[in-house]
């Protein structure tokens, strides 16, 4: 890249006024529990994004305690300690009011005229970070570890501030799009609710009580892990139905019978830990145990099993959450209890509006996943200068 400049560290960035960095506030329990500013633990980066389910709050008399520790718009958020070190995020705007915790660093531009806030958040998923993260946080046998002073001695390349932003706008509409689908699968699956719920509302003579199990078959993975060969179909477990991919996803060779694999439009269920409902939108994998693949009974549609499961789903954290001394679980018997189902006529006539937003909703999803892999594809490439920006901007433009 010809404006390219010699490397320099965050700390110099520091000196001169261009970067801010920092750690997370050390909240006591006493201070959680009400309805102030969010706190955001480290576990709830993931691959993915931001997972705001059941986040804690500070009590409101605290706002003011934590302060200046409060996340910004334009912020590049690190993980810090534990297997996750080097996980990145960033805070984009409209995001609510969070505290960062303990284990998340944040890099703040606080000079856009030498620092492009974007532009820092893709370097820090380019391999000239990678690279150093791997030799400060990992270097050693003990536990992964980046601390401030270690985050002081990265070194950065920085092209012109005009070449930043040029670079991150191209690789910022790709994420711009997912971000729109991700508004779009949302909104699509709320509809597909309050529908169901109306619906039953209109007509509730429509309906009836019955086991969750007379609606769908629950096919129970396999521990499909062991000796995995590293290579071939993703292995899904509970993590990679949360958060996606991750840098201990397990991939193997095996065969295994058709009613073990996923494909996109499957539903998931993780009975066990963290119980979760998902449409499964990524190429075809192998379930692992803990997860249920659902299968629908006779004619229903796949979106009827996924809002079955989702009416049952608090419940089932209920008992889950009843299990003190072992993993949070449910188990079959559960599955034969009552919930809420229509007939074979008002479930055809819910198909023809709800089937079209689960349709929608998985197309949103798998739309994005190729936009991810062409932002990742194209990243490296822009970040080292062997890919012109106006050549990326037409890929760009092709793909959105």
């Amino acid at each position: 890249m010809a404006d390219q400049i010699e490397p320099v560290t965050f700390a110099e960035l520091m000196r001169r006024g261009a970067l801010e960095i920092g750690d997370g506030y050390r909240a006591k329990n006493s201070e959680l529990g009400g309805d102030g500013p969010i706190f955001m633990r480290a576990g709830a980066l993931t691959q993915s994004g931001w997972d705001w389910d059941g986040v804690e709050r500070f009590h409101a008399e605290f706002a003011t305690k934590v302060n200046s520790k409060l996340a910004k718009p334009g912020d590049t958020v690190i993980t810090t300690k534990g297997n996750s070190t080097g996980r990145t995020g960033y805070v984009p705007n409209g995001t609510p009011t969070f505290v960062y915790s303990p284990h998340l660093s944040y890099w703040r531009s606080v000079n856009l005229n030498e620092l492009d806030a974007r532009y820092l958040r893709y370097w820090a998923l380019s391999p000239e970070f990678q690279v150093q993260l791997k030799a400060m946080a990992h270097g050693t046998d003990m536990a992964p570890y980046l601390s401030l002073s270690d985050q002081k001695r990265i070194k950065i390349v920085l092209p012109s501030v005009g070449q930043q932003r040029a670079i991150s706008e191209v690789l910022g509409a790709l994420d711009d799009k997912i971000a729109v689908n991700d508004r779009i699968v949302a909104t699509a699956d709320s509809l597909r609710s309050a529908c169901y719920l109306g619906a039953h509302a209109d007509a509730p003579g429509e309906f009836r009580q019955e086991a969750l199990s007379n609606a769908a078959e629950f096919i129970n993975g396999r521990p499909f892990t062991k000796d995995a060969t590293g290579t071939g179909r993703m292995v899904v477990r509970i993590a990679e139905l949360n958060s996606g991919p991750g840098s201990s996803t397990v991939y193997n060779d095996i065969e295994v019978p058709e009613k073990h694999l996923t494909r996109p439009g499957d539903v998931l269920f993780a009975w066990s830990g963290s119980l979760t409902v998902a449409r499964w939108f990524r190429p075809e994998a192998i379930v692992n145990q803990h997860i249920f693949k659902v299968a629908p009974r006779g004619d229903r549609p796949m979106w009827l099993v996924a809002e079955l499961l989702r009416l049952k789903l608090d419940e089932f954290r209920a008992i889950a959450a009843d299990k003190a001394t072992t993993m949070g679980h449910i188990q079959r018997r559960h599955l034969d209890e009552p919930v809420l189902t229509p007939n074979a006529a008002m479930t055809q006539k819910l198909d023809s509006q709800i089937g079209p937003l689960w349709d929608r909703a998985l197309a949103a999803e798998q739309e994005s996943l190729k936009l991810a892999t062409l932002r990742d594809t194209l990243l490296p490439q822009l970040m080292s200068g062997k890919l012109r920006v106006r050549d990326a901007e037409k890929i760009v433009e092709d793909a959105v």
